[in-house]
Order: C-alpha cells, then structure tokens, then sequence
C-alpha cells in the first residue's frame, strides 16, 4: 500500500496549504519521447513569454512559497523552493534539459503553474510518507551523494516511517533515494501550493499531471486533493483512478 499525508500539527501552522497527489502504479519510465520533448521545450519557450520581466518573486504562488519557507525560518533566496529554481533557471539559462519521461512530466507541469512537482520513486520507502516538522533524527542523502545528513529541528520535511526524508525544506530539493530513475515503475507524485487561487490551479495541474501520465508513463493512479479538509490518501494494489 502507498500513503501520502500532512499530520495535524503542520496544518495548524498552514492551514491554507492544497496538495494534489497522486498514488501511481505499473509506470513506465524512460528516456523523454520525441513528442513529449518538443511539448516541454514549447512549454518552456510559452512560461518565458508569460511571465517576461516580471521578478519570480512576484507571482503570487512564488511569493506564498517564500511566505511559508520563512515561516519555519528558512531564507527563500537561499533555499528556493523547487519551481522557482526551475523558473529561474528557465528565465536566466532559456532551457531546462530533459532528464527522463517522469521527471519532465513533472517539470514540464511545475513551469506551466509556478509550482512546486515532486515525483518519489517509492522502492526505497517504508510506510506511509508524511509532511511534518522534523525532529531532527531523520536522515537525508542529497541527490548525487551518498553522505547522509540531519535536517534541522523544526524543519518542514516529507519522511517515511523509518525516518527516511524524501524531501528536505519542505519543496526545496529531494533525496537521493526517492529520484525518479528510468527504472522507476511505482511513485508518489504531488503538487502543492498556499496562495489564494491554490485549489483551482491544484485541480487544474493535478488533471494535467494525470493525461500526461496516461500518454506516456502509462500505469493505474489514485489521486486527491488534500489539506485541512482531507489530509491524506491511501491506496492497494487493486485500486485505481
């Protein structure tokens, strides 16, 4: 069974927060087709013509992840949340490069929102994974090293139930474990946002996020919408969305 969720004292201190999830099973990754490739550099090319000269710090689902950041006491400048990082490097560098079908999947629908996507290959996971702050005993390997770290105390952090963290600084930077590879066939996928219009553009990426997938990752989904309201999601083997 996969579980995603947000535990309760976490959403007393955003109570705002919408993720949308997705529980994904039978994918199948690889190298980026030819079509999806060209649908992510156009999509690249539209973001640049969007947003223009407007500073990324401006776009209000930016500045409601900077917002949150610092409210458990993170500079946003120096730890950017996942979707500006990918903005700014779009704006600054003009390309972001492909990696794998999942991972430009989840790019190409960060870019398209101004939001944070993270897709968690599950083979190294135990239980459920959950948003918390972080009792500082958690262990954290950052992508392309195998040097484990402890986040902070108080640090908003996705682990599983060994302890495992899947992602540091809430939507700052994902593990080494949990990185999409080719070889990746079961994931959690999640989208997530503050800002006001948070649930119309969370239902809106969480339906593109799901065609994509469909056209080229293939598998079975369970998907949700949580917050406060409905803080996580289950799924077995035999269920599907």
């Amino acid at each position: 069974m996969m579980s995603f969720g947000y535990r309760s004292d976490l959403l007393e201190r955003y109570p705002n927060v919408v993720g949308g999830v997705i529980l994904a099973r039978d994918l199948r990754n690889g190298p980026t087709p030819e079509s999806l490739r060209e649908a992510y550099l156009a999509e690249q090319q539209q973001t640049i013509q969007r947003i223009g000269k407007t500073p990324l710090s401006q776009l209000p689902s930016l500045a409601a992840w900077r917002s949150a950041l610092r409210g458990f006491g993170v500079e946003p400048t120096q730890y950017r949340c996942a979707a500006e990082a990918l903005l700014r490097r779009l704006t600054k560098k003009g390309d972001i490069p492909s990696i794998n079908t999942l991972v430009d999947i989840g790019n190409l629908v960060s870019i398209r929102y101004a939001l944070p996507v993270a897709v968690f290959d599950t083979q190294a996971l135990t239980g459920k994974v959950t948003v918390h702050f972080a009792d500082g005993s958690e262990r954290y390997t950052l992508l392309g090293s195998d040097e484990p770290e402890h986040p902070e105390v108080g640090e908003v952090v996705f682990s599983d139930e060994s302890g495992l963290v899947v992602a540091r600084r809430w939507c700052w930077r994902q593990s080494e474990p949990s990185a999409a590879q080719e070889s990746t066939t079961n994931a959690i996928i999640t989208i997530e946002a503050h800002h006001q219009d948070s649930h119309t553009d969370i239902t809106r990426a969480l339906d593109d996020l799901q065609t994509l997938l469909h056209a080229y990752a293939g598998g079975s989904y369970t998907a949700a919408i949580l917050g406060a309201y409905h803080p996580s999601i289950a799924n077995t083997a035999h269920e599907e969305q």
